[in-house]
This record gives C-alpha cells, sequence and structure tokens, in this order.
C-alpha cells in the first residue's frame, strides 16, 4: 500500500439518508464529492443518486451551508461509472445493511481503486472481520469503519474503527481529515459490537422505557425526567422513539440483540417488546406515521398508557420533580422514593453500570463513551462525568445496599473521581486503575473540559470569568439558554475594563446564546418598570461598547444559536471566529420589540460600509430586522452583514474555537487600537415615509398584520429619524438611545406583552 498523506476527492457510494449527509457535509468542506447508488432502468440511469441529490437539496434544516455547495457533487451509478472513482481518494460505502451487498461492492471496487485510496464503511453493525474476510490484502489495510451519526451536518460524533490489518497511517489521514475539515469530534474505537455510541445510547433507551414500564409510569412523566434534568435532549426515550421511527428503532434494537454477547445485560433491558410491535402493525410508526408513543388529534395531545395500550391525554404540567432535578441537578432526582425518583435512580444505576462495565474490554478509557454520549447524542455530560457528579462513595455503597451487579472498574473508583484535574491538566481513570491525560487532538479544546483545570476569577449565577494561560481573559455565560441578564452584562464589563492581552467570549453549551432574558423582560412590562428597562438596555449597551473600545482584540467565538442579544455581543467584537453551524441573526421583531443592544446600530453601519449610501443601508436594514431574518451558517449570515467574509473566520469543528481565538488574540494584539467612533447619518423623513408605504400595501395584501407594521416602523423609525426628521448627522450614542426609545415604546403595548408570553409558556412565536 503507497502512503497517501491527503484528501482531495471523495466518492460516497450510497445516496439514501446516510451516504447524502456524508456528500453533502464533504462538500461543506470544500471537497468534490462523487456521489453513486444503483443504477436505474432505461435512460434513468442516474435516477437513484439523483434522488439523494434532491434530498439534500430539499433537507429541513438544510444539510448544506451554502446552497451552491450542491454543485461539488456530482452523480452517477456503481454499474457505468465504477471507473470514474480512481480520481477519488477516499470511498465511503453507505449502502444497505447487508454483509452479502456490501461484499460484493467491494469486489467489484477492487480494479477501479486509486493506489493508496481509502475505503470505509459507514456501518453500524457488521463487524470489519466479516466486511473484509477473504478480501485482498491490500484492501484490507485501507480498510476502516467511518459511523457518522445522522443528520451528519449537525451531530459531531465520528466513530473511527480499525480492523485487525488497517494500516495505521489509515487511521492517521481519517482522523485529522474528519476532526479538521469535517468537524467530527472522532472516537476510536475497536471492532466490537454497536462500536460505544449505539451501544449505550440505545442501551439508556432502553432502559428508560424498561423502567418506565415496569413502574407504571406515563411516556410523558418519563421523558420529562430522562431529558433535560439529566442534561440529555427533551426527547427523552418515547419522543425519540416517535422522532426516528419505531420500526427503525425496533431493528436497531434487534440488530444489537444479534450481534452482543448472551450474558450482555441489553438483553434485559433491549428484549421484544409486545406494545411497539403492535404500534408497528397498527401504522403507528411515529412522526412519520400516524403517531407513535405520542399523537395529536383535533387539536389535542394524546399519549399511549403503557400498561393498556390505549391512548391518554397527555398531562399539560411537568412533574414537579422534573422542574427540581432540572433546577437543582443529578442529586435532586435520586433522593425520594416515589415511583418518578425510583425511575431516575433506576434508570442512571443501569446506565452507570452498563458503561463501566465495558471497561477495558470494550475500550480502556472512560473519556471514549463520555464523547461518544456527547457528541453522538447530545447529552450535556457523559456517564462517568456524572457519577463525578454525584460522587462514587455514593453510587457504589446505594449500587451495592440497591442489588446491582457492581462492575470492578467502578466499584475501584470508589471514593475517587474518574477525572482529576491536576497542574493545569486534566487526567481521566483508565481501565488500567491510572491516571492519563485526556486524549484530544492537537488544537482542539473542549472549555468544557478546560473549566475543570481552571478557577473563575470572578463567577455570578450568569457569567464566568477566566484567565487563560497566557492571561487571555475568557467569558463564559451559563445560564438556561445562556439568555443574557445583568449577572452576564457585568462579567462582560468587568472584561473589557481589564482586558490584558485580549478577550474570548466563548462557552462550550449547545448554544452561544439564544438573546436576552424574555422572562426577566416580562416581569418589568408587567410592573410598568419602563425605567428598569432603560436601566439594563442602558447597561447592555454599555458593557458592549466597552468590548468595542476597550484596549485590547475581542473574540467572539460563538455556536449554535447566537440570536437577539447573543449576536448583538458578537457585533461589537473586533472578531467573530464561529463554528460553521452558528446560526447568526436579529430576531427581536418576532416577539415585538427591536434589537436595543445596539444591534440596529451595527447593522446599519455595516450596510453602510457595503453600499457606500446611508438610504440602501436603511432599506437593508429595515427589511431584515423587520422580518427578523437569521443566516442558519456563517456563509448565509454574511449575506445579511451578520457575518464579515473578509474579516470574520468560520471554523468546521468548533472544538478548535478557543485555538483559534487565541492564535487571533496573539496576531491581533501588537499594535493594537480600537475602532474609532463613527457618525451616522440618519436617511430622513421620505425614506421613512416609502418604508411606511410599503408596510401598509403589505398589510393590506395580508402579508403583515398590524402589530408587524408597528414593528417595522420602529426600525424604520431608528434608522431615518421618522415622520418630523431630515437627513442627519447623529452620533452612536444617539443610536443606542432611538433604539432604548423605541424598545420601550413597544414594551407598552399588549401586542408585545402577548408574543414575549407565547414564547416563554412554549407556544412559539405569534403573530398579532
Amino acid at each position: 500500500m503507497s502512503s497517501l498523506s491527503s484528501i482531495n476527492k471523495v466518492c460516497v457510494i450510497g445516496a439514501g439518508t446516510m451516504g447524502a449527509g456524508i456528500a453533502a457535509q464533504v462538500a461543506n468542506a470544500g471537497f468534490e464529492v462523487l456521489l453513486l447508488d444503483v443504477a436505474g432502468k432505461g435512460e434513468a440511469r442516474n435516477a437513484t443518486a439523483q434522488l439523494g441529490l434532491d434530498r439534500i437539496a430539499k433537507s429541513d434544516p438544510p444539510l448544506l451551508m451554502l446552497p451552491e455547495n450542491i454543485e461539488r457533487i456530482k452523480i452517477g451509478n456503481i454499474e457505468d461509472d465504477l471507473p470514474k472513482i480512481s480520481t477519488c481518494d477516499w470511498v465511503v460505502e453507505a449502502i444497505i445493511e447487508r454483509l452479502d451487498v456490501k461484499r460484493t461492492l467491494y469486489r467489484n471496487l477492487l480494479p477501479h481503486l486509486k493506489e493508496g485510496a481509502l475505503v470505509s464503511s459507514n456501518t453500524s453493525t457488521i463487524p470489519i472481520s466479516l466486511l473484509m474476510e477473504d478480501m485482498p490484502e491490500h484492501l484490507r489495510k485501507q480498510f476502516c469503519i467511518t459511523h457518522f451519526f445522522n443528520p451528519v451536518r449537525f451531530m459531531r460524533l465520528l466513530e473511527l474503527v480499525q480492523g485487525e490489518d488497517t494500516a495505521p497511517e489509515v487511521m492517521a489521514v481519517l482522523s485529522d481529515f474528519c476532526e479538521r475539515m469535517l468537524g467530527k469530534g472522532v472516537v476510536e474505537c475497536r471492532d466490537t459490537p454497536g462500536f460505544l455510541g449505539n451501544r449505550v445510547g440505545v442501551f439508556a433507551m432502553q432502559a428508560a422505557i424498561y423502567e418506565a414500564n415496569r413502574l407504571g409510569l406515563r411516556v410523558e412523566e418519563a421523558d420529562s425526567l430522562f431529558g433535560r434534568p439529566m442534561g440529555i435532549p427533551k426527547t427523552g426515550a418515547f419522543a425519540l422513539y416517535d422522532l426516528i421511527g419505531l420500526d427503525l428503532m425496533a431493528d436497531v434494537v434487534r440488530s444489537l440483540r444479534s450481534i452482543l454477547p448472551e450474558g450482555d445485560v441489553f438483553h434485559k433491558v433491549g428484549a421484544e417488546n409486545d406494545l411497539i410491535n403492535s404500534q408497528i402493525e397498527k401504522g403507528f410508526t411515529g412522526n412519520k406515521g400516524k403517531g407513535g408513543f405520542y399523537r395529536e388529534e383535533d387539536g389535542k395531545r394524546f399519549s399511549l398508557n403503557l400498561q393498556t395500550g390505549d391512548w391518554q391525554e397527555r398531562s399539560g404540567d411537568l412533574p414537579e420533580l422534573a422542574r427540581i432535578g432540572e433546577a437543582q441537578g443529578l442529586a435532586a432526582l435520586i433522593e425520594g422514593d416515589d415511583p418518578l425518583s425510583q425511575f431516575s435512580w433506576n434508570v442512571l444505576a443501569h446506565i452507570f453500570t452498563y458503561s463501566a462495565s465495558l471497561i477495558p474490554q470494550v475500550t480502556q478509557s472512560p473519556q471514549d463513551i463520555d464523547d461518544a454520549m456527547k457528541l453522538g447524542y447530545n447529552w450535556v455530560h457523559g456517564p462517568f462525568e456524572m457519577m463525578d457528579i454525584l460522587g462514587t462513595d455514593m453510587l457504589v455503597e446505594r449500587l451495592e445496599r440497591d442489588g446491582w451487579d457492581v462492575p470492578e472498574f467502578l466499584r475501584a473508583a470508589k471514593g475517587e473521581s474518574f477525572y482529576s484535574a491536576e497542574k493545569g491538566q486534566l487526567n481521566v481513570r483508565h481501565g488500567d486503575g491510572n491516571y492519563h491525560p485526556i486524549k484530544l487532538a492537537d488544537g482542539v479544546a473542549r472549555f468544557s473540559m478546560m473549566r475543570r483545570t481552571l478557577e473563575p476569577v470572578y463567577e455570578n449565577k450568569g457569567a464566568s470569568l477566566f484567565h487563560l494561560a497566557n492571561g487571555e481573559r475568557l467569558v463564559e455565560f451559563h445560564t438556561k439558554a445562556n439568555a443574557l441578564d445583568a449577572d452576564c452584562v457585568a462579567v462582560m464589563a468587568m472584561a473589557a475594563a481589564n482586558p490584558g492581552p485580549g478577550i474570548i467570549i466563548h462557552n462550550d453549551a449547545q448554544h452561544f446564546s439564544a438573546g436576552v432574558n424574555l422572562e426577566h423582560f416580562l416581569l418589568l412590562i408587567s410592573a410598568q418598570d419602563w425605567q428598569g428597562i432603560d436601566a439594563f438596555l442602558s447597561d447592555f449597551q454599555k458593557s458592549v461598547a466597552g468590548l468595542l473600545y476597550c484596549e485590547a482584540p475581542v473574540i467572539g467565538a460563538p455556536s449554535g444559536l447566537a440570536l437577539g442579544g447573543g449576536y448583538e455581543v458578537l457585533a461589537h467584537c473586533d472578531l467573530v471566529i464561529a463554528h460553521a453551524n452558528s446560526v447568526l441573526g436579529l430576531v427581536e421583531a418576532l416577539v415585538g420589540v427591536v434589537p436595543a443592544g445596539g444591534g440596529v446600530k451595527e447593522t446599519y453601519l455595516r450596510w453602510y460600509k457595503r453600499t457606500g449610501d446611508w438610504e440602501k443601508a436603511a432599506w437593508h436594514c429595515f427589511n431584515q430586522i423587520g422580518y427578523g431574518q437569521t443566516g442558519t451558517s456563517p456563509d448565509l449570515a454574511a449575506k445579511l452583514a451578520y457575518f464579515e467574509p473578509d474579516r470574520d473566520r468560520q471554523v468546521m469543528n468548533r472544538d478548535r474555537l478557543i485555538g483559534e481565538s487565541v492564535r487571533a488574540i496573539a496576531d491581533m494584539s501588537q499594535g493594537y487600537s480600537p475602532r474609532s467612533k463613527p457618525e451616522f447619518e440618519l436617511a430622513g423623513k421620505e425614506v421613512f415615509s416609502a418604508m411606511v408605504e410599503f408596510l401598509e400595501k403589505g398589510q393590506k395584501k395580508g402579508d403583515f398584520l398590524s402589530h408587524d407594521v408597528t414593528v417595522a416602523t420602529a426600525v424604520a423609525r431608528i434608522v431615518t429619524g421618522g415622520e418630523d426628521g431630515g437627513k442627519a448627522n447623529v452620533s452612536e450614542q444617539d443610536m443606542y438611545r432611538f433604539e432604548r426609545e423605541n424598545f420601550i415604546a413597544l414594551a407598552k403595548t399588549p401586542q408585545t406583552k402577548a408574543r414575549i408570553k407565547s414564547m416563554l409558556s412554549g407556544r412559539g412565536i405569534i403573530r398579532n
């Protein structure tokens, strides 16, 4: 086998859900892709691959970060176009999970493979030993498993599985490419049944279903506990079954049962389920069918009774234990002896004992299992991190008291943590009983891990301020959804007052910030405390202005949602280094207010810099803020001036945000000076009148409702000066004041109050 040091072109064989997702992500990374599938009949030879391409184009949420990326994907079929793979450095097989079909394909590939090309399978169930049985030696050396998770663009985990004959350089090249270029968190796995993500993740879901049925819980009760209170997505187990499909999940469970050893406890919680099979037979296959464990009919919501199989109206309120658990953490979930507390304890006990039983036979490091669950299932903490939170002393004693079979790895760790910080290094206890440094690729850093080696310089309920190795300041928000409040504002102001060599604003949560805290605003609105609103907005404006004009560079490093006030923080940074899946934009109009943390000001200024014309800038600003437009990737945000591609940067892997930010501060700090304070020109009353006329026409056509017009008119008033304003030069402070005045005027309306209440109640956005 000749050495292949880089990947420039990729072939994906199989244009179904997974293959299309892999092809799209490779195209997002800037590489050419050949997407092949079975040949169609007649002249439509590429019909199956074309369906995959159509799936990519129409996907929601979009698989492509920019629609134009689809041009990098060329299609074909495996009868006519296999010779084309001779130009590809990596061939990914993502076809049906049938061993005979896969092996036939590999043999057909052999005459056409480029010398040294890498070959991998996306299988989640079939071991390499069977896939490569009797295959030529050079193919066995070039072959591994690359198990992506769906949807490929958004799920961070890639399980990279090495076979007995796989060459080390194959693993090294693919690990580097998938981590840096495709943005994946790579977990190297042994060739064992289910690998790590699905083995633990599906087991956890089955444990929740098993215990809910055994203890007589309603499915919504179980999901409310096996969800956010445990740091697990709110879909829990039953709603996730509905989302994936009961039929597909039943197949996954059967597949795992068929390949796991006879004594594996998965067989207990994952046994054949008569109720699920009955639902599938009746067409209740989940969200894609008539319902599954949940369904809606005539505006009413129902859940399945696990004991009777009948439908019952869903309980409208969360159990109090779920609220307590979400507020107080894991320990609060398992303190009681009622059925809900018993469910929580039993599910966690299943997960903890099963995870510990996999060490050292399946993996040596708890980090591999924790990473698999965080990156592949979006858990906030992995099983071993959860055990550290609860304490191994308590866990082992309670497990033994309750008659659980405690694995030796967990028993031996009693009284110690699985993770330990020492001299700025985070270590993890391996299967040999010793601590080893956590394993991350060069340039990769996760702040959730890094913060365990740091002490905050200052911390309150909303945010923390840290000093990094070279003195860089890092501001971390940690409110619910990272909604900004007075505590967050105070920490930003503190950092700006003493910035050191530079400031990074970043967190390792799912979302950078969903905006300002609407619950606080609703309280102020209900109390008619307009001075209180003005005071908060004034402090917020001063804090972001402090970032903009502080004496050192400020880097915003977002991932996930950066909306409303969260985006306004970024808009006042010198540089934004964004994860490629970041969603950026100003959405305040949707809840009946205007941006008032400098968002209108900065958007207006950016469009002026692009167009050189204040009137054009006013129209751009009016349209995108009035409609609440967002960019679902930095590339799309750039079209709205929320992201400046000639200045800002994006990275495919969110775990590289800190490293890139530290390097940027080092580059910028020499001779740094903040921007000079700009002057603004208001577009004038003629432009304001034209904007009002546009809104009135739209309302007559039914495009806008009355409060849509009121809110958009407020945006128009900020950038034009309103009905009585002529073209006039104003200061940055004037623009801040215009934002506050219009925000408060809207907050006084009952329509805005109704929009905010609807959003907070979970009913979502209403128009009125």
